[in-house]
This record gives structure tokens, sequence and C-alpha cells, in this order.
């Protein structure tokens, strides 16, 4: 198996190599024009970029605190390490598949291989006044938190090194193609004139479905998918709150300016956060008779998640509906699973998936071009077409992400397996995988 994962790294870095080549072979523009730049706008958004990365490692404290204690130290460090393997990928060739010029609508052309071609000079395509490469930094951001959400689906139960493989697979083959679908110029869902501010079918429905399909193919913990309680709420906590403090960067930042709309993004997430909370907590209060801070936390995140393709798009009035409503729907599709044989070991699937999906169509029901004249009127303000087109983003993005998860985890799972021993299950992957435990006892 070592040598199966060296000759793995030797390709990788192989491939790399030759990518490398192959964007200096033309001559390299990382400077032109930079007379369009705005200082104010650049600013903003390398401080949304920084306050993304953060979300990272949160997410990593809210997953570890969910986890036993025998797999926290595992998760976070798949957190940490995914951003790094993300950040390579999303270097060498990712950002090019994603934001390169369209082949069909369906991926980017490798032109900015090694971000040939990208530099301090706008990108008239995306982004008129900050650098190409600031537009490139902060979606990395999106394409490194993205798989990060898929892993909770299987916590407790990979093996590490066949996470790297899938890590490095699904960004190149799922994600960078969706992203281009819905953000692309030229990308095919982009031009049906489907709207996602910032990543609600792209980064939730896609993870969320990806998580689905990764539940489904490794199946459940030894002692059933009721195995465990969190073994850190603190830590659960602690991740919510740097996820909701990150994702003011998330949503306000994909104006890619310091703007109205910008504001009114920060406005709306912060407002469907707090109702979320409020929904879950009250959810729980009634059909188990006290408020969990678990469940007070997963809220706000979950409200998060249905905000993001909507909150710049849509008032503060939608907001808070939207937060009250996937609170609850959200809540209850835990318990409904919960009592299926499906063991998504962190609910990625009701949070990120469910929450996704509600919050796409919803987007197609509240948005308003009053809010942002880019975007488009949904059905309360005349236009009923726009659910249907947010319906079809759902579904395709959704149907590509289920199916492609399962056939990649499949075929590593078929050469180089996915699954612990049961042995290394029981001691836990934090000394299994990586020789460490969360607490010393020394």
């Amino acid at each position: 198996m070592k040598k199966k994962m060296i000759s793995l790294c030797a390709v990788f870095v192989l491939l790399a190599a030759f990518l490398s080549l192959l964007a200096r072979s033309g001559t390299v523009a990382t400077s032109g024009d930079t007379g369009n730049l705005n200082q104010a706008d650049s600013a903003w958004v390398s401080i949304a970029a920084a306050l993304v990365m953060l979300m990272t490692p949160a997410l990593g404290f809210f997953y570890g605190g969910l986890v036993r204690q025998k797999n926290i130290v595992s998760t976070i460090m798949q957190c940490l390490i995914i951003f790094a393997i993300s950040t390579a990928v999303w270097t060498m060739w990712g950002y090019s598949l994603a934001f390169g010029p369209s082949l069909g609508g369906f991926v980017g052309k490798l032109k900015h291989v090694f971000l040939h071609g990208v530099g301090a000079a706008p990108d008239g395509v995306y982004a008129e006044t900050i650098p190409g490469s600031l537009f490139f930094f902060f979606q990395l951001k999106f394409a490194a938190i993205t798989p990060a959400l898929i892993i909770g689906a299987f916590a407790e139960r990979i093996r590490f090194r066949s996470l790297i493989v899938f890590i490095v697979l699904w960004t190149t083959i799922v994600y960078a193609p969706a992203a281009h679908w819905v953000w692309g110029a030229g990308g095919w869902l982009r031009d049906l004139g489907a709207l996602d501010f910032a990543g609600g079918t792209v980064v939730h429905v896609l993870a969320g479905v990806s998580a689905l399909g990764s539940a489904m193919v490794i199946g459940r913990r030894n002692g059933g998918h009721h195995a465990g309680r969190p073994s850190n709420v603190p830590f659960v906590i602690l991740g919510a709150a740097l996820l909701w403090f990150g994702w003011f960067g998330f949503n306000a930042g994909s104006a890619l300016s310091m703007n109205a709309v910008a504001v009114n993004a920060l406005v709306t997430t912060n407002i469907a956060a707090a109702f979320a909370a409020l929904s879950w907590m009250a959810v729980d209060w009634t059909l188990w008779g006290k408020p969990s801070a678990t469940g007070a936390a997963t809220g706000a995140v979950c409200g998060l998640v249905a905000i993001t393709p909507a909150a710049g798009f849509v008032d503060s009035t939608a907001a808070l509906v939207m937060g009250v409503l996937v609170g609850m729907i959200c809540s209850f599709t835990v318990v409904l699973l919960d009592r299926t044989g499906l063991d998504d070991t962190l609910d990625v699937f009701a949070c990120h998936g469910v929450g996704g999906i509600f919050g796409a169509i919803a987007t197609g029901v509240f948005a308003q071009t009053f809010i942002n004249p880019a975007g488009a009127n949904g059905l309360l303000y005349g236009n009923p077409k726009l659910v249907l087109i947010q319906l079809a983003a759902v579904i395709a993005t959704a149907v590509w992400g289920f199916v492609m998860s399962i056939v990649l985890l499949k075929v590593i799972d078929w050469t180089m397996g996915l699954r612990v021993t049961p042995e290394e299950e029981e001691l836990g992957l934090d000394l299994s995988q990586h020789g460490e435990v969360a607490y010393s006892t020394d």
C-alpha cells in the first residue's frame, strides 16, 4: 500500500510539473492595466477572503466537538489538510477549470493553470475593480470549505490516505465543473438565469448530496448510526460562532465590492442565522423538553446555509422568514433521517443539503431587483419562472454531486480501500491514523 501511495504522489508531482511547463510556455500576463482597481473594494474582498479562510478550521472545531473524543484530532486534522490540498489543486488547475474560458458551458479551459495570466490586473469578466489574483484567492476559500463539509458524513471511519485522494479527485471532477456551471462566464446554469449569490447550490447542495452518497457507500459506524454523543459541546459552540463570523465574509464578500449589496448581505446573513437558531431551539424545547446548545448552534449554521444563495438578492424580511423555516425544516429532517439506517454521522445532508436546497428555491421566491439590479425578481415580485430555474439548478447540481461522488468513492474503495479496519475504528482515528490524542493524561 505504501508503494501505491508513493506512486500516486509521483504521478501527482509529474502532472503538476507538466502543467507548470504548459503554463510557462506562453506569455505570462500577470500585470497589465490596473487603472480600474478600487482600493476600498480590494481591501474589503481581501478581508472577506481572510474571514472565509477562518471557516475551514472553524468547521474543524464544530465537527470535532460533535464526534467522540477518540476522533477529535483526526476530524480537525482532516479540515486542516483539506485546506492545503484544495489550495494546491485550485492553484494548479482547479481555478482554470472553474473560471477559465468556457468549454461548451460545462467546464473551463486550462488557460489559467498555475495561475497563468492571473495577477494584479482586474479580471474584466468576473471582477473589474479588484486584482485577478484576489478573485482567485477569494474563490479558493470556497473550493476549500466545500469538500471539508463532506467529511462529516463519514467521520470516525475513513482512511486518511483515501480521504486525500478523494479530495483531490472530488475538487477537480465534481466541484470545479459545478462552479463553472453556476458562476463561470458561459456556464450553462448561469446562462439559464440561475441565481446563487455565495454558494447555495455550488457549495451546500453539492456538498450535502455528496455527503449523502458518501454515507451510503462507506456504511455505518461500528455500533450503528447512534454511536456516541458530542464529546465537546463548547467546541461545537465555538465552531458555530466562528463559522457565523466567517460567514460575513463568505456572503458579503461575494458582492466583490464594498457597496449596498454587500451591506445587505451582511444584514440578511445575520438575521437568517439568528432566527434559525431560535427556531431550532424552539423545536428542541417543544419535542424534547429542553433547549439544546448543540441544537441552537446547528440551527444557526442551517440559517447561514439557507441565506447563502439569497443574501445579496433578498431583503431582511425574507431573511427572517427563511431563517425561521429552515431551522424547523432541518431539525425535522435530522429526526426523520435518524430513524433510517443511514449513518450520515454529523447530519451533513440534513443541514447543508436540505438547507441549501431550501435556500436556493426560496431565492426564486424572494429575490428582487430592488435589492440587486444584477439579479432577478422572484415569484413574489411577478416572476414565477425564477423558481423553476432555481429548481433546475438544484436538480442538476444534486444529481451531479450525488452520482459522481459515489463513482469516485467506489473506485477508491476498489483500488486502495476506504474504511479503516474494525480494530482501528474501535481504537479511534486519532491514534490509528495520526498517533496522537486530543487530551493527554501525562
